[in-house]
């Protein structure tokens, strides 16, 4: 379907074509840059007015024009680059007729390069003072208003390339995030740690409760399964003697949307052989706190409408210990599915048929009551074996297992396990999820025979861990939304 042009994308592909007859490409070539924007500024910020008539300063940036203030014979812009705005005084007799006719061509949005010498105005903001202007790429469509850019917020996530062009707080988490995984890839590795690359593609659904995308293997005829975790080859590798391990990986979930979920997300796994679960609240506090201190030089955050303060020692508490404080209930001394039935109803929880048991009940009382009160980092442990098919049961009860939660202003930000090596212990597991998945539970695990053949050569005892880095990065970056963090976050089809 052909697309009718605005007026002023009409004017700006006439201008394209006059930029063509001038024997120009009005889409660029390579063009040499050596200097940024920020670094112009920072370096000569405080050097006074009158010392630049005696200074030979001469750079080249690239940018695209944000402003423009045409003034006869001489003018002003601005350029921006990765690093911000630079303004740039350009005179046609420092460039030419032919260069300054081309200028006056330019529109907002237009990409252009600028060899000048650095001078500042009398209002003291450092300024290129052009000395060669090279036009580089013609911009078809109009910026949105300055003032406002994108005020739509689907359509700054739809187009975030307009959105990382007008919004500097968009800008500044693209860059921030990568920095964030930087810092905690250099304190893994500092600590032994080897970083590897798993396998996204699976014939079974394992690692997680979790719904699956499905996909298709044409040459084998087979139905495969998208990630939903990256537990179960990391830990393979543990049994291969590498002992300490991570992987920081795209994986998948075929689940709803909120500003806390999308459906394609980054996700760290970390295992270390010779620990368990306190081993992996040590190794997680200290991580947060690294990059508070080392990324964002700060240990205080605003995130979902809290306050956080990193700095000091983290709460630490068992699901039952945290229901009990809520509602007044022991599940501890609870020994009968009859009795939390009877609990469930008395407290107007709903079950479907699969959790109707001890364990399903204990987490939907902690998800009513407790999670969303878990404001300050809290480690969380001790939950049903029910709901944690890969975990080692507590030697003192049985109906537990040795796992965490990371819980940050009542949102889950990690989970960890003193990880589970019995293989007898873990095919049994194995099997009461697949009777789960005959009662209806389109989340429980399918039983890999490979992993528990795995595990029969002997896995160490360790630790294991899982961040999900979106929302470690909307913490440190005190964003509101999984979709500010992502530059492409799932979105619904236009229509």
């Amino acid at each position: 379907m052909k697309r009718e042009f605005t007026d002023q994308e009409l004017v700006r592909r006439e201008k394209a074509d006059n930029i063509r007859k001038m024997g120009l490409d009005p889409f660029g070539q390579r063009f040499d840059v050596t200097d940024k924007a920020a670094d112009i500024k920072e370096k000569f910020m405080d050097i006074p007015h009158d010392e630049f008539e005696n200074r030979e300063d001469y750079v080249t940036v690239a940018g695209r024009i944000m402003f423009i203030r045409k003034m006869g014979k001489a003018s002003f812009f601005a350029i921006q680059d990765k690093t911000g705005k630079i303004q740039v005084y350009i005179s046609i007799n420092d460039i030419g007729e032919e260069s300054y006719s081309l200028f006056k061509t330019a529109d907002l949005g237009d990409i252009v390069g600028v060899y000048g010498k650095v001078m500042k105005t009398q209002t003291g903001e450092v300024t290129v003072k052009c000395l060669k202007y090279t036009h580089l790429v013609k911009a078809l469509r109009p910026l949105p208003e300055k003032f406002h850019g994108l005020t739509d917020i689907e359509e700054r996530y739809r187009r975030r390339y307009v959105d990382l062009i007008m919004n500097e707080e968009s800008k500044k988490v693209a860059i921030m995030r990568p920095k964030i995984i930087r810092c905690i890839q250099k304190f893994l590795d500092d600590q032994g740690f080897i970083e590897v690359e798993t396998p996204i593609l699976s014939t079974l659904l394992t690692g997680a409760s979790a719904r699956p995308f499905v996909t298709h293997h044409n040459t084998q005829d087979l139905d495969m399964y998208l990630r939903v975790a990256l537990e179960l080859p990391l830990k393979r590798l543990l049994v291969g003697g590498l002992e300490r391990v991570y992987e920081i990986g795209r994986t998948f979930r075929n689940e709803g949307m909120d500003p806390n979920h999308n459906p394609e997300f980054t996700l760290m796994e970390v295992y270390q052989a010779y620990s368990d679960l306190d081993g992996m609240m040590d190794l997680t506090e200290r991580m947060y706190k690294t990059i508070a201190k080392e990324v964002c030089g700060k240990t205080k955050f605003k995130y979902l409408g809290h306050e956080i303060e990193l700095s000091g020692e983290w709460k630490r508490v068992s699901m039952t210990d945290a229901i009990k404080e809520k509602t007044g209930i022991d599940f501890k001394k609870i020994k009968t599915v009859k009795k939390c039935l009877e609990l469930a109803a008395e407290h107007g929880i709903e079950l479907e048929e699969h959790e109707k048991q001890y364990g399903h009940i204990v987490n939907k009382f902690f998800e009513k009551y407790v999670e969303e009160t878990l404001i300050e980092p809290t480690f969380l442990y001790g939950h049903p074996i029910e709901i944690s098919p890969l975990t080692k049961k507590d030697p003192d009860d049985d109906r537990f297992t040795q796992r965490f939660e990371l819980f940050i202003s009542g949102h889950e930000c990690a989970n960890a396990y003193t990880e589970l090596n019995d293989p007898i212990d873990q095919l049994e597991r194995f099997e009461n999820q697949l009777k789960e998945k005959d009662m209806g539970n389109s989340e429980a695990n399918d039983i890999d025979m490979d992993f528990i053949e795995a595990l029969e050569y002997g896995m160490p005892p360790a630790g294991g861990i899982g961040y999900g880095i979106d929302r470690m990065v909307m913490l440190f970056l005190e964003q509101e939304s999984i979709r500010d963090v992502l530059l492409f976050p799932t979105m619904k089809d236009r229509k």
